[in-house]
């Protein structure tokens, strides 16, 4: 019989003998480890431990882990189970999550209601404005709103900024025309709206307040940077 097998036998008869309450573990049938002869060492020292072994003669069956212990006891318990081909914990390998493209980003915030009145002019915008172009083409036009109301040179709400004279051809005597609410347009449009209000991802520059169909050449893209062309249409800054 090893040391750690006899040191687990030693410390649940030591206990017994002094008093002391100790918890076995638990299984089907109370663990009482059979001792055929038991001296009264002194737990004291490494030294006393040892001969304490060397003068008891212990069998002990094996146990199931059994909750913390605390102690001495607690390290004799723990070497003996140890012993016993107790398995480490598994280890868990943690992964990085990587950002969501644009498609799954439309695919999770893709709904008929918009949040409230702002959200609403800038779904209306991408869908009449842009709603036959690539997702990166609809959330570009939402940025040129966007940026347009950041920018101090034009009026400081979504809203206001689309039903500005002049600025947005879909818009007729400041007022918004009806989406078809039940189309998986509108649904994308009002993801794209989201994405573009939450920041969740981008196209173009800050700067970027201009756009113009491929087929129209108005003079003031002359005056202009071109800063990209997505789909049919051209961005300026």
């Amino acid at each position: 019989m090893n040391r750690l097998t006899r040191a687990a036998g030693l410390a649940a008869a030591t206990v017994a003998l002094s008093g002391a309450t100790y918890s076995a573990p638990l299984q089907a049938q109370p663990y009482r480890p059979a001792v055929s002869a038991v001296a009264q060492p002194t737990l004291t020292t490494a030294a006393g431990i040892d001969a304490a072994l060397d003068r008891v003669d212990v069998q002990v069956a094996p146990a199931p882990a059994a909750p913390a212990k605390q102690g001495l006891f607690a390290s004799l318990w723990t070497k003996a189970t140890a012993l016993f081909g107790a398995q480490p914990a598994a280890t868990v390998a943690l992964v990085p999550q990587r950002p969501l493209t644009l498609d799954e980003l439309v695919t999770a915030y893709a709904g008929e209601a918009t949040a409230d009145t702002q959200q609403d002019c800038l779904a209306k915008a991408v869908y009449f404005e842009a709603r036959g172009e690539s997702l990166e083409g609809q959330l570009a036009v939402a940025e040129v709103v966007m940026n347009r109301a950041a920018s101090g040179r034009y009026p400081g709400t979504l809203c206001e900024v689309i039903t500005q004279p002049w600025q947005f051809s879909f818009i007729q005597k400041g007022r918004f025309p009806t989406p078809d609410f039940g189309s998986e347009s509108w649904r994308k449009a009002v993801a794209v709206a989201r994405i573009a209000q939450g920041n969740l991802a981008d196209t173009l520059p800050s700067d970027v307040l201009w756009y113009h169909a491929t087929y129209v050449s108005p003079s003031w893209g002359k005056r202009l940077t071109r800063t990209a062309q997505i789909g049919l249409h051209i961005f300026y800054s």
